[in-house]
């Protein structure tokens, strides 16, 4: 049975989230095998943080939570898609809606798209 090797990775493997409508790219992750297993079950997605060394929901702070239309694992088994409905309209924690908002333009990199949110005021800590 074909599985994601996480083996290959050393435990963690990348994981692009994706707008199951459009096609955008909103973020790329990683996943262990705990937190892959969690996607699946939960229909909501699952990644581990390697600054925090644990696993979490993407929305379990924010509310902007990813709900999983579908997953995909690439030839190698070695890297993840997750299609995804993005509640709340951000899925990055700067409070853009995608994680990939600059752009390389003529020696310098330009932010693109308004915020979404106040992420100061989203993550109080």
């Amino acid at each position: 049975m074909v599985k994601p090797d996480f083996e290959k990775g050393g435990g963690l493997l990348p994981a692009i989230a994706q707008d199951a409508e459009t096609g955008e790219v909103l973020m790329l992750a990683y996943m262990n095998e705990e937190a892959f297993n969690r996607t699946l079950e939960t229909k909501k997605a699952w990644y581990y943080s390697r600054s925090r060394d644990k696993f979490w929901m993407k929305g379990e702070s924010s509310g902007n939570v990813q709900e999983v239309k579908e997953v995909l694992l690439d030839c190698d088994a070695d890297a993840i898609i997750v299609k995804i409905n993005q509640i709340g309209g951000a899925a990055c924690h700067t409070g853009h809606r995608t994680c990939f908002y600059r752009r390389w333009d003529c020696g310098g990199w330009v932010e693109e798209g308004e915020l979404l949110f106040d992420p100061e005021e989203v993550y109080k800590k």
